[in-house]
């Protein structure tokens, strides 16, 4: 029996393989990278941290990519806007916290880099560096080692579209398609490579250069996470079965300015941010939810205090922290004798 209007809508997430738990666990996901990414622009501007450079309004499509990924077996190669993502793939927020405050438990540099330098061993997340798109190169390095070793694994790197003009984008790109390596290749195109808008860095769709390297390029709104889920879902299993990389293209938008150091009212204005916030997935994907009949304004009230809970008790607990020692200041930077460096 064919269903209809909002009823179709909500069969969507089992429809492409997805439990109700999960769909579930993906909102929780976006939300608790939304509070987390709120309270590094509160703590900056209270001076309590030196810098953060903000992802809100990606959410939803970085969750859904992360969801369409094994935990297990792929490799995850993020770019610096990316919590929804590393927080999708095992991270947690007492981890980026200890980012946030350059402490010596962070993860990612052990306090040495600057927030959203992303590197994990635990989670396979290959540390990133911060000049732009050098993870792309690393990432089909990855993918070419995974096809050597016959591993059922993709490596999937994620850059904006500011990135995707750089040499190694297009190198990387070439080598994957010559020898057909499972990776995935993800830009976020946010409209702004820091002040300048996209149509002042290309002509035509990012996704459409995947052409020219003879694999398949894929745009998708990234408001829209079950679509987001499907397209990545798709594209690893193209992967895992020998069928070569996919370049994606999330159409999204940068609703804060590029870091807590840029004043983004001086190349575009509060009109045109106003607008892309009304096409935020988060809340629409709450909606789908609540048609759904998988979550309520009383589970939402109880959702909301179990967040707070976490990002104030992560918040206090990487304040509090210490910070790495003058001793260790030098590790691993230069060999040492125990191997360790």
């Amino acid at each position: 029996m064919m269903q209809t209007g909002s009823v179709q809508r909500t069969l969507r997430h089992a429809e492409l393989g997805l439990t109700d738990e999960r769909a579930i666990d993906m909102y929780k996901t976006m939300m608790l990278a939304r509070r987390f990414d709120e309270r590094g622009q509160l703590l900056q501007r209270a001076g309590k941290i030196n810098f953060h450079i903000s992802g809100i309004n990606q959410e939803a499509s970085q969750v859904a990519m992360g969801f369409a990924m094994d935990r297990e077996r792929d490799w995850f190669l993020p770019y610096y806007r990316d919590y929804g993502f590393v927080l999708s793939i095992g991270m947690t927020v007492k981890e980026l916290m200890l980012s946030l405050f350059a402490k010596a438990e962070d993860p990612n540099s052990g306090g040495r880099q600057l927030p959203g330098h992303f590197g994990c061993k635990r989670l396979r997340i290959v540390t990133g560096s911060s000049p732009v798109t050098t993870q792309v190169p690393h990432a089909v390095g990855f993918a070419l080692a995974a096809k050597m070793r016959g591993e059922a694994s993709v490596s999937i790197v994620t850059f904006g579209e500011g990135s995707s003009n750089q040499g190694d984008f297009h190198e990387g790109c070439n080598f994957a398609g010559v020898h057909q390596l499972p990776v995935i290749f993800v830009c976020e195109n946010n409209q702004y490579a820091i002040s300048t808008p996209i149509a002042k860095q290309t002509r035509g769709r990012i996704s459409d250069r995947a052409l020219g390297y003879g694999f398949p390029g894929v745009q998708v709104d990234g408001s829209n996470p079950l679509e987001v889920y499907r397209v990545f879902k798709e594209a690893r299993e193209r992967a895992i079965a020998g069928e070569g990389p996919t370049l994606i293209e999330i159409l999204t938008y940068r609703v804060t300015g590029h870091s807590n150091t840029d004043n983004d009212m001086t190349y575009r204005t509060k009109d045109e941010v106003e607008l892309h916030r009304g096409k935020d997935g988060l809340p629409a994907f709450r909606q789908y939810l609540d048609e759904a009949g998988l979550w309520s304004e009383e589970k939402e009230a109880a959702f909301q205090a179990e967040v707070r809970a976490i990002v104030d008790e992560a918040t206090e607990y990487a304040e509090r922290a210490p910070f790495q020692s003058t001793e260790d200041t030098f590790r691993y930077v230069y060999a040492e004798e125990n191997g360790e460096g």
